[in-house]
């Protein structure tokens, strides 16, 4: 019988990441409460079953290793060794070792590097009392692992998605995209048909029925591909229990992680674009939000820091909100340098949510100093830019001395958007449902000038509004009548003028390419029931770049 060893080492590589990130979980849960007996038998099952794998595939040096790990954990259990700091610190380097281990000898090492040897040694020697001190270095800490390398690496992505899910089956995500694509086909056929129907003289009523059943088999297989797309944010969220634990240490404070909402399940794809986001902006809290030690005593708080992770639904959004318990922002700091970077002459009488928008510039910083974990004026803007590739916003909360709340809106799948269709000359657009709050029809006397921008009154409001038709430079004269759909974005409430309304439908995503990739306001494409392509419009960067159009004229 042909054994597909290839796929053995695929699933034995998972299951190890598994089994490493429960231990390293477990291990600073053991380092907080050295006498959870749960923990350090949870710790001892991940190592015991390591290394007899790596055992039974021949992998000795990975097996000898974890043997070791093995050991130190026994006589922690025999409560022969006590559950030190500097202990943990030991086994969680060991952890990381593993980490390299494994798919050095799936390529074909037969000896381990110099730094695990010496590790090794560290596991085995018989007085541990003979352990010197683990510095940590910044460049080691949880969240530059992605520099960490092969197979490991590429299935830490995949084991996310699925640990601790009870009955599921592991899916290539291509394959999952590819059985949405045909979704979507399905559905670009039925429109198709129905409109084939439609114009026939004798409409057969099998045919209508036939068609109706198998629109409604579209929309289940739609949903169940969605469903199987979507992944807790628990694992995702418990790996940073290991930043946060590496950071204080680092900078010589102490803070603590609390994961609230761990049930709730997001779009498989946005995995791999909020990890870079949300392990900087934890960063941030512990370098510059949380307090020394004897600072928070001083100000009556609890010398531990808190900094809470936090998922929930509101509507058809996922929010995912990062809050410390720190100093919060310095508004008198940040207005200065907003000042010294050419922004407004009086950013003092911004109101928080404007001024804060400033943190997001390339280039922003107010540390005084320059250290190995932040200062350099590089990191939110990219934060920003990543959760707007993702069709989602970026806001910011603070007190100063009570603490800051950043908080992420996103849809709930990059898939599949619930849009609004509008006309504009011969195209249709789409705009996310969520962004559209009214229609209205555009008044007879409102003019607006030759770039497609003009202002309308709305309850008593001026709002200011934007012709698509001007925008997009299409050909042909605008008709009488147009209307006017209601957009808000981050606070922001504008106006978009079309010409016709079809009205909100469920609508498949396609990418644009890469040769339209840079069209402003543009976040996709969708196929429509006769065929033609539609543009879905990002509105927040339409908005975005209509202001920045009026800045520059």
């Amino acid at each position: 019988m042909d054994i597909d060893f290839e796929a053995i080492v695929r699933t034995y590589v998972a299951e190890c990441e598994e089994h490493l990130s429960r231990m390293e979980e477990a291990l600073i849960a053991l380092e907080t409460h050295p006498e959870d007996h749960q923990s350090l038998e949870a710790i001892f099952r991940g190592a015991h079953t390591i290394k007899g794998n790596a055992a039974g595939l021949s992998y000795d040096k990975v097996a000898e290793f974890a043997h070791a790990f093995e050991d130190v954990l026994q006589r922690m259990r025999a409560k022969t060794l006590p559950a030190t700091q500097n202990r943990i610190s030991l086994l969680l380097r060991s952890v990381d070792a593993l980490r390299q281990m494994i798919p050095d000898a799936i390529t074909g090492a037969t000896e381990l590097q110099s730094q695990h040897q010496s590790l090794l040694a560290r596991l085995a020697a018989k007085d541990q009392d003979e352990i010197g001190e683990l510095s940590e270095d910044p460049d080691s800490i949880a969240g530059t692992r992605e520099r960490r390398t092969s197979l490991v690496g590429r299935r830490r992505e995949d084991v996310q998605a699925w640990v601790e899910r009870a009955d599921t089956v592991r899916v290539d995500i291509g394959k999952l995209d590819r059985m949405l694509n045909l979704a979507g086909e399905i559905a670009v056929a039925h429109g198709r048909l129905r409109q084939a129907l439609g114009d026939s003289a004798h409409q057969a009523t099998d045919a209508w029925e036939a068609q109706e059943a198998l629109e409604r088999l579209s929309v289940d297989l739609q949903e169940q591909i969605m469903k199987a797309r979507m992944v807790p944010v628990g694992p995702i969220f418990r790996q940073y229990l290991r930043t946060v634990r590496d950071l204080s240490q680092v900078t010589g404070k102490s803070a603590r992680l609390v994961l609230e909402g761990e049930d709730v399940e997001v779009d498989l794809s946005m995995v791999e674009h909020l990890k870079d986001p949300i392990t900087h902006m934890i960063r941030n809290a512990v370098d510059h939000g949380i307090e020394k030690p004897d600072i928070r005593h001083r100000a009556g708080k609890d010398p531990c820091g808190i900094i809470t992770l936090n998922a929930f639904h509101d509507g058809a959004s996922i929010v995912i909100q990062i809050a410390d318990d720190g100093a919060g922002l310095n508004r008198q700091r940040i207005a200065e340098r907003v000042r010294a970077l050419g922004g407004p002459t009086d950013p003092d009488s911004l109101p928080d949510h404007e001024l804060f928008r400033y943190l997001f510039e390339p280039g922003f910083s107010t540390a005084e100093q320059i250290t190995d974990l932040s200062g350099r004026g590089v990191g939110m803007d990219i934060v920003k830019r990543n959760i707007e590739s993702l069709r989602g916003a970026v806001t910011v909360e603070s007190r100063l001395g009570a603490g800051t709340t950043i908080t992420i809106r996103l849809p709930l799948t990059l898939a599949i958007i619930d849009g609004f269709g509008v006309g504009v000359a011969d195209e249709t657009f789409i705009l996310p449902l969520h962004s559209v709050r009214e229609c209205l029809t555009m008044p007879a006397d409102r003019p607006c000038s030759a770039n497609g921008f003009g202002v309308f009154e709305l309850r008593g409001m001026p709002v200011p509004y934007l012709r698509l038709r001007d925008w997009y430079a299409l050909p042909g004269e605008p008709p009488a009548r147009e209307s006017i759909v209601v957009v808000e974005e981050n606070g922001m409430q504008a106006g978009l003028a079309v010409e016709r309304l079809y009205g909100a439908h469920q609508t498949v995503i396609k990418p644009l390419g890469a040769h339209f990739k840079d069209v402003p306001g543009i976040a996709g494409s969708a196929i429509l029931g006769n065929g033609r392509v539609a543009l879905i419009v990002d509105v927040a960067a339409l908005l975005r770049e209509a202001v920045q159009s009026q800045t520059r004229h």
